[in-house]
């Protein structure tokens, strides 16, 4: 499912126009990627946690020269599923 097709049905369910559907998702998604970028955690109970995790600096090997190459350390965002939201995907 894209973003477009989330948002109608969002707007469906909900019974409000696409546009503040959009707009809603739209801001709840930068206030995530905000606190991600400060650092903290946002938990979403019954669905999950989205927080940033730290990759470990790595060597690599460039595909195209096969020469090995350094990866420095980054920051990347991780997401652990709930116990909920596990169990409605394994019951059909």
């Amino acid at each position: 499912m894209q973003k477009t097709d989330f948002i109608k049905v969002v707007a469906e369910r909900a019974g409000v126009s696409q546009k503040d559907t959009k707009n809603v998702i739209d801001t709840a998604l930068d206030i995530i990627a905000e606190t991600l970028k400060k650092g903290e955690k946002v938990t979403l109970t019954g669905f999950g946690t989205f927080e940033v995790r730290d990759r470990q600096a790595r060597e690599g090997v460039n595909p195209q020269t096969r020469e090995k190459i350094q990866i420095p350390a980054t920051k990347t965002p991780g997401f652990s599923a709930s116990s909920t939201l596990k169990e409605s995907v394994k019951q059909d």
